[in-house]
């Protein structure tokens, strides 16, 4: 029997979730498909996979095709071609796909392939395993007919050695927002300063899929990973329940396997939007000093085409795509 003590602690957490439902907890339009992405440069990713949604066709295509879109951008400093490279120059990409059956796909530290997304959905269809990491990726890339190139432009080179003169040749975290610290209203994680693309979709069959890529911390150590090709930390998706993606500084993201929790909440009753602010709160309750310095967000969607987010710091967005709308862009909550 549940004690007086118990049952007023449940009701409290219960009606605070109520009151983040009604503010941050969204819908599809027509309940599917519907397709969902990190950052304001996931509206142009997300009409990508609506060519494929719109059409019946698989959310495990349209999630592939859409981050594809943002791997492609050269303007987009923070995904793929482009990307700005680790502290010796080289850029590295991570990328991870997950299918509605439970089947994934991911690279890890590869080089010289435009679109690892491509290369995820490789690993997780043509051989037994879920990962495979630098030269062995390109190796593996290589074989099924993937094109060798330089995804070092100059532009990114420039910044690159810019950052060099004063860095002494060591990583540091969170770089990204200090590249904007000039401008105040350049919060860290805003439309300028984001990384790592998230989708996730439902078709209009029902089944769940999704993607994520990066060419991860800039500056970083070579050889580091974050969470963005790790299954259960980047990205999760179970067809039973939902999905969900994180950006931002993905060693706090793996440490608290924080896709998967956020499955896991919505499995147990959560909303999408609930799910997300409980796994940020695990990170800052573990590190609330760190929290206050790094951006960690969290995007979920689930069975039913209901969708949220929650960020430690402001400036977090999410872009939505369904029937009624291919262009929505909305405004994280967050705990900052």
């Amino acid at each position: 029997m549940i004690n007086r003590r118990k049952f007023i602690q449940s009701t409290v957490l219960a009606s605070a979730a109520v009151a983040l439902n009604n503010k941050t907890t969204y819908a599809a339009s027509s309940g599917k498909p519907i397709v969902i992405s990190t950052w304001d440069f996931g509206i142009a990713a997300n009409k990508d996979a609506w060519k494929i949604l719109s059409k019946n066709g698989a959310a495990l295509d349209a999630v592939e095709l859409g981050v594809q879109n943002a791997e492609a951008d050269v303007t987009n400093q923070s995904v793929g071609y482009g990307g700005l490279p680790d502290r010796d120059g080289i850029v590295t990409l991570d990328a991870c796909i997950m299918d509605d059956k439970g089947n994934c796909g991911a690279v890890l530290a590869l080089e010289n392939i435009k679109h690892p997304i491509a290369v995820a959905r490789k690993v997780m269809e043509k051989t037994p395993h879920v990962m495979l990491a630098g030269n062995g990726a390109l190796q593996f890339a290589l074989e099924q007919g993937f094109k060798k190139e330089n995804l070092l432009t100059e532009k990114s080179k420039k910044d690159w050695q810019e950052w060099l003169k004063t860095a002494k040749y060591e990583p540091v975290m969170n770089i990204e927002n200090k590249l904007y610290n000039t401008t105040p209203t350049k919060l860290p994680g805003n439309q300028y300063n984001h990384d790592t693309i998230g989708m996730l979709a439902l078709d209009s069959k029902g089944n769940l899929s999704g993607a994520c890529t990066t060419s991860g911390m800039a500056y970083k150590l070579h050889g580091r990973v974050g969470d963005s090709p790790i299954i259960g930390a980047g990205l999760y998706v179970d067809n039973e329940v939902g999905g969900a993606t994180s950006t931002g500084v993905g060693e706090e993201v793996v440490r608290n396997v924080g896709s998967f929790l956020v499955v896991e909440l919505m499995r147990q009753g959560y909303s999408p939007a609930e799910a997300c602010k409980e796994a940020v709160m695990r990170i800052i309750k573990k590190k609330p000093e760190t929290a206050k310095k790094i951006q960690v967000g969290f995007l979920a969607l689930n069975k039913k085409g209901e969708y949220g987010s929650y960020a430690i710091q402001q400036g977090f967005s999410y872009a939505v795509c369904d029937n009624e709308k291919q262009d929505l862009l909305i405004k994280s909550l967050s705990y900052y």
